[in-house]
């Protein structure tokens, strides 16, 4: 049963998920909306690791702030393991999951790299094709002031 597994073990589950999610097929061209309005993929769920969670609360607060983003939730102790100039690295990990418009996600991404402490920070979208109607609208929302300016500020 799901519901009754640990924490850790359902993050487990999470790549596994967005993978399923990530590889659907895309919703017909024929109807670029849903009934409820929402266009498919115009909020993206961006996700950041970062090396602790002081550097990922600064970094979720300033995209916030900066209205880059609606929502950021911080997902403590993940391990990484990974290639990294050659040697198999291993590192306890915070991992941002960053609710944004898909517009967004190149100002955001360049704003990330600016204050990330990794030599390269991990920066990866996924476009959000169905949800909750109102909290998809909510992310639209918050984000909009930003989306709607000629110029994004880092």
């Amino acid at each position: 049963m799901p519901a009754l597994l640990p924490v850790t073990s359902r993050l487990l589950l999470l790549p596994r998920a967005l993978f399923s999610m990530a590889s659907r097929s895309a919703p017909s061209q024929s109807s670029p909306t849903s009934d409820s309005g929402y266009v498919p993929g115009s909020v993206s769920a961006a996700f950041v690791t970062c090396p602790n969670e002081k550097v990922a609360k600064e970094i979720a607060r300033a995209v916030v702030e900066k209205r880059l983003a609606a929502c950021v939730n911080l997902i403590p102790q993940i391990t990484s393991i990974y290639e990294w100039k050659g040697k198999i690295e291993e590192d306890s990990e915070v991992l941002m999951m960053i609710k944004t418009q898909s517009s967004l996600v190149p100002a955001l991404t360049e704003f990330v790299r600016s204050v990330h402490p990794y030599e390269v920070a991990e920066v990866i979208a996924l476009p959000v094709e169905q949800g909750n109607s109102p909290y998809l609208h909510w992310v639209r929302q918050v984000t909009k002031l930003i989306s709607d300016s000629s110029t994004v500020l880092p």
